[in-house]
């Protein structure tokens, strides 16, 4: 976390294929003034659209069908009840010789800035967040991440997710390594606003939650 940065990764598993804690207010995540002026989004393909093309390609063909696996077939539905094409299920923050510190994203999020981390200084870690794929392939997922301190934005990360195809199964992003500040003056509450979007602008979840930097765990 290293305040004041914009840190970019590209993560296109199928791409290539796809393509052809407080009361304080919290200004919302904004997605659009994230997007790169040079990125260019690939046009929308569905399942059906993805295994016609090239169809007389055998090679193409075979590993399409190993990278869609069953969704090839049939219409992956996680949860009927939710429309969106993505579910993010969890955040983890990971750091070296200690549990996973969780957010559970699958119930009333309006709670989680009560559940406050607890973060020593200085200490390298990621985060992980954990999401559902259904109904249709989602193209250049996002997460955005601004953190706050009474108010006052200090950091701003974009992390590019990449395109995935539907499957029963938990898929997960981890981000690159950050950095928590030390030092006096970096220890105290921060705020966060966390954004879960694509290529289309599609917000598949927005939410709030806090962490606290201090000289210790304790």
């Amino acid at each position: 976390m290293k305040f004041g940065a914009v840190t970019k990764s590209r993560q296109e598993p199928c791409e290539k294929f796809i393509m052809s804690a407080e009361n304080e207010v919290v200004p919302p995540v904004e997605g659009e003034e994230e997007h790169d002026a040079n990125y260019q989004p690939p046009p929308q393909k569905t399942i059906e659209e993805i295994m016609a093309a090239d169809a007389e390609d055998e090679s193409l063909r075979k590993y399409k069908e190993a990278l869609l696996g069953e969704a090839q077939s049939e219409k992956i539905i996680f949860d009927d009840s939710d429309p969106r094409k993505v579910i993010v299920k969890k955040l983890s923050l990971l750091v070296a010789d200690r549990d996973p510190m969780e957010l559970d994203l699958s119930g009333d999020i309006s709670k989680l800035k009560k559940n406050v981390f607890v973060i020593k200084e200085g200490i390298q870690y990621k985060i992980r967040i954990d999401f559902v794929v259904q109904r249709e392939i989602v193209h250049g997922l996002k997460y955005i991440q601004k953190t706050y301190r009474m108010g006052v934005p200090v950091d701003k990360m974009t992390q590019m997710v990449g395109s995935y195809p539907p499957k029963k199964e938990i898929q997960s992003y981890t981000t690159p390594f950050e950095e928590a500040p030390s030092g006096m003056m970096a220890r105290g509450t921060y705020s966060v606003s966390s954004l879960f979007t694509d290529d289309d602008k599609n917000e598949h979840l927005k939410w709030e939650w806090s962490f606290e930097i201090k000289k210790d765990w304790q």
